[in-house]
Order: C-alpha cells, then structure tokens, then sequence
C-alpha cells in the first residue's frame, strides 16, 4: 500500500482552498507525520483563525485527533483504500496505544 503519509497528505490537500469569508490551508509538520487543515477568514471586519483538521500519523496508523468538517477525512482515507483498523478517531473516544 501507498506510504500513509502520502495518503493524508493527498486527501487532506482536497480541503485546502478558498471558503466563505476566508481560505483553507494545509499545513505539515516537518517530519510530515502532523498535518493541519487552518481557517483563516472575516466577518464584519473581524479577522479569526480556527482549525478545522488535525492528523498524526504514528508507525501505520491515522490518527485523526480533530475534524470540524462536513466531510469528515475517514470517508475519503476509506474510499482511498486505507483499511478501517488503521485509523483512529481520537476525537470521537477511539484509543490507541501510542508507538515511539
């Protein structure tokens, strides 16, 4: 299987984007193994930053640590071939035991 970095990188680069009222990004660690989706936008003047997207990839497992989208990442990492019991829904209570 295609690395999982690569993966994430991939499907969450397809959030990253003008929105409403601001833009998306996509932000990684140097290491690649933490990735970010950021919302920087305005309303009536007022400039917010939010993040709406959170990844970590630890040995061979996604964790998804945040998602505040309408498209949630695990329905795209599952359609891109990433088996279920590789990914972790740390915001939903999922646990998992954490590799050096």
């Amino acid at each position: 299987m295609e690395n999982l970095k690569l993966i994430v990188e991939r499907e969450m680069r397809e959030y990253a984007g003008e929105g409403l009222n601001g833009y998306t990004y996509f932000t990684k660690s140097d290491n690649q193994t933490i990735m970010s989706i950021v919302f920087v936008g305005q309303i009536d003047e007022q400039q917010f930053t939010t993040t709406s997207m959170m990844v970590r990839v630890v040995a061979d497992r996604i964790i998804i640590e945040d998602d505040k989208t309408n498209k949630p990442l695990i329905d795209a990492l599952l359609q891109a071939g990433v088996p279920r019991d590789q990914i972790v829904l740390a915001y939903a209570g999922e646990k998992t035991e954490e590799t050096a």
